[in-house]
């Protein structure tokens, strides 16, 4: 029996020494948060952030640089007690802001480094950094932040922003933290895994009071940050300035695209705003004034704003549709019968090249009307369907109706109505040649981007294919770039049917009479287009698109201004105006550009 108590009685101490073991070995093994929490005594691990890629301009011209700042972090359960007055008067906060951050700090986590005060100057931290070892808790992040030496191109090169909660979610990569920054827009958002690098991690000894011991075991666990790629854009920075101040006071949009090879020369988006605004301690506030500021300059409008009705500008497209058709030739004449379309100027029976250059609206319902329904005299639902639906691919061809796929975030499609539109409003059956005739001369349902009116003018140029526009032609040491941008893509139309429409919008320009007349050049033979887009808000959008040299084109260009009218007034000495910037460095037509930046539009 007392054999047996025995027993019993060692049973229990072995059976509580196995859970002491177990225990011990959850706590110090398997559980990380007591790990942590030992091992944040003497180690100090801290994460040293990546030196991120510059970006340059088409001519190595910087146009993004990194300026050193230093972020404040605290270990909450390293904070012992602290004289927290002089703390706050050290680092200029109240104690409100100081309880507040550090109650945000414990729900965050206890062990867990998290970030204090942010972007504190350099100024700043030579000014603080020797009391430090006094607020144990408390360590100095070193990182960088932008800065732009020529404060234009906002809207392209985008800007960085603290990642938020649903960024951290969607990050499967696992790469982001609390607090860190991320590209939010422009090529920032685009390009962000390319520019951004990797971060390293540094593990160093400190003592109870937070003073620095050195390495922990010798760095052998440390790891190097490696630098983002540096961006080469294709972006021509002094014609970019110069659009940008062409475009004072305006709202609107100048894309330029180099036919060849589809780089964007230049794209402004007006109103813009200076990109230093929104980097650096002041982001918050002033983000909320551009945010909340009535004329929208945060909006990218080549891109992601409003999509406008083309307007006469269009006309040569429906011509060229026309053309492969075979339902006109450029000797086709018709009528100007203004009791089925109105029309302006004084012309009456012209051909295709007179209806370009007088942009006849009669002409060109006609030949719409030829294209829907294959003809004149069918004027049926079925005839009409099956010809928009036609159409609708010549459109398609073009790059319209859907993102043309630039490298820069947030593109919209535009506009292409099709049958399935129609049925939707009006009903199966309900609708003909006669309901939808406004497309004609690229009004009605028609919307594109001025984009995609950049990228229609370089079509034009190549005679019938482009280069998906892009913003980068150039990343890293080996300069390369996405694929998708050296693939050429094609039109439905044959390259002998532009010869007729570029010789119309030649003299639409170059002769007396000519609606394009400010963009014409001496020297330099501009092939364009003035259109006037119709605006049911207010003043009409004067409208404009030109390529040039006619031979060897180097530039086509599109030019949107909101409420400024005919695009004979504003968007064509916009226009001629960033051309002969391009093409010959400098601009001499000193009238055309005191009218241009005038704003008055009365010439």
């Amino acid at each position: 029996m007392n054999q047996d108590r025995r027993y019993i009685i060692q049973g229990l101490f072995l059976l509580i020494g196995i859970i002491f073991v177990i225990r011990l070995f959850m706590l110090q093994v398997l559980d990380k948060d007591y790990r942590a929490r030992a091992e944040s005594n003497v180690i100090q691990r801290i994460d040293e952030f990546p030196y991120r890629g510059l970006m340059y301009d088409r001519n190595e011209q910087l146009l993004v640089i990194n300026n050193p700042i230093f972020d404040l972090m605290v270990t909450p359960y390293e904070v012992r007690q602290m004289d927290t007055t002089r703390f706050c008067e050290l680092f200029n906060i109240d104690k409100e802001f100081f309880q507040s951050r550090m109650l945000d700090a414990v729900k965050y986590s206890r062990v867990k480094p998290s970030l204090f005060l942010k972007q504190i100057s350099v100024e700043n931290f030579a000014r603080v950094q020797d009391y430090m070892v006094d607020f144990p808790g408390f360590f100095i992040n070193a990182r960088t932040v932008r800065s732009y030496p020529h404060e234009a191109m906002g809207h392209v090169l985008g800007y960085l922003a603290e990642i938020d909660a649903q960024q951290l979610e969607r990050d499967t990569s696992r790469y982001y933290k609390k607090a860190d920054y991320i590209g939010r827009s422009g090529l920032e958002q685009s390009y962000e895994p390319i520019l951004r690098g990797q971060r390293g991690v540094k593990y160093k000894l400190v003592n109870v009071r937070g003073v620095d011991k050195g390495a922990f075991k010798q760095g052998e666990f440390d790891t190097i940050p490696e630098p983002g790629h540096n961006i080469y854009t294709t972006i021509d920075l002094d014609l970019q300035a110069y659009a940008e101040r062409i475009m004072e006071g305006k709202t609107g949009s100048v894309v330029a695209i180099e036919p060849a090879t589809g780089e964007i020369l230049t794209m402004v988006s007006a109103p813009t705003y200076n990109p230093n605004l929104l980097s650096g301690r002041e982001f918050g506030q002033n983000y909320l004034n551009l945010l909340n500021n009535p004329e929208r300059p945060l909006f990218n409008r080549p891109i992601m704003g409003d999509v406008y009705p083309p307007g006469s500008v269009f006309k040569m497209f429906q011509a060229l549709a026309a053309m492969q058709e075979g339902l006109i030739n450029p000797s086709t004449r018709i009528f100007c019968n203004r009791r089925i379309i109105a029309c302006h100027g004084s012309h009456t029976n012209e051909d295709l090249s007179g209806a370009i250059k007088y942009s006849c609206n009669p002409y060109f319902h006609q030949v719409f009307r030829m294209i829907v329904n294959q003809g004149l005299s069918s004027n049926t639902f079925k005839d009409t369907e099956l010809g928009l639906d036609r159409w609708r691919q010549y459109m398609q061809s073009f790059g319209l109706g859907s993102p043309l796929g630039i490298d820069l975030p947030n593109e919209k499609s535009g506009r292409l109505p099709g049958p399935n539109l129609y049925n939707a409003i009006y009903g199966e059956g309900r609708w003909k040649f006669s309901t939808i005739y406004s497309l004609s001369i690229g009004q009605g349902e028609l919307g594109v981007s001025p984009l995609q009116m950049a990228n229609l003018a370089a079509i034009l140029a190549n005679r019938g294919w482009y280069y998906t526009p892009h913003i980068v032609r150039g990343i890293g040491d080996d300069f390369e770039i996405p694929l998708r941008f050296t693939e050429k893509n094609y039109t439905m139309v044959n390259a002998k049917h532009f010869e007729p429409v570029i010789d119309a919008m030649s003299r639409v320009i170059n002769e007396d009479g000519g609606t394009g007349f400010r963009a014409r050049i001496p020297g330099i033979e501009v092939v364009g287009k003035t259109g006037t887009s119709q605006n049911p808000r207010g003043e009409d959008h004067s409208v404009f698109l030109a390529f040039a040299p006619r031979e060897n084109p180097q530039i086509a260009v599109a030019v949107y201004v909101e409420n400024a009218g005919q695009g004979a007034r504003a968007a064509a000495s916009v226009a001629g105006l960033v051309i002969e910037k391009y093409l010959n460095g400098e601009v001499k037509r000193k009238n055309i550009e005191d009218f241009a930046l005038a704003n008055r539009f009365i010439f």
